[in-house]
């Protein structure tokens, strides 16, 4: 979107007025997410408007796996017959209740699934998944083609292959 840039998230960001509406997702922004970052668990990114430096929204990108179980069985069938399969975690995703409405939500998750292809390229990785917090975040991601786990109503997958023709 014109004027707006993301990008890794870095000491100069200002994250002490973010309040998206939850508050698990705002403490996480304000408290937790640089111990994550130096632990090396996730790699975030923020939204900001330059030339402030104030955070409007982020993201978490990680590895992980899902148990080959977990998947549909009509995937688990194209799958190789091991015990976890490679993803990528899109971990949280949150806006400042400020800028919702905006069509800035699609811009974050757009900008993380582009930036997820291109790991894929060198780190395998099957789909990207999240863990809706809300209904609500479970129709957001539904709306974008991401498909709920059999077992777990809340965990959601994008397959690789639909993100690289998404892009």
């Amino acid at each position: 979107m014109p004027g707006l840039l993301i990008e890794p998230l870095g000491k100069e960001h200002d994250r002490k007025a973010f309040s998206c509406g939850d508050e698990g997702l705002d403490r996480y922004l304000r408290e937790q997410i640089s111990q994550d970052m130096k632990r090396r668990v996730a790699t975030p990114f923020v939204l900001i408007e330059p030339p402030q430096k104030i955070a409007i929204g982020y993201y978490t990108l990680a590895a992980g796996s899902v148990a080959l179980d977990e998947w549909p069985s009509a995937l688990a069938k194209k799958l190789p017959p091991y015990q976890r399969i490679p993803v990528t975690l899109l971990g949280r995703l949150a806006l400042d209740k400020k800028h919702q409405g905006r069509g800035l939500g699609q811009h974050l998750l757009m900008d993380a699934l582009f930036r997820s292809l291109g790991a894929a390229k060198e780190i395998a990785s099957v789909a990207v998944i999240v863990d809706a917090v809300s209904d609500a975040a479970r129709v957001f991601y539904k709306h974008y083609g991401f498909t709920v786990f059999p077992n777990h109503s809340c965990r959601l997958f994008l397959h690789m292959q639909t993100i690289n023709d998404m892009f």
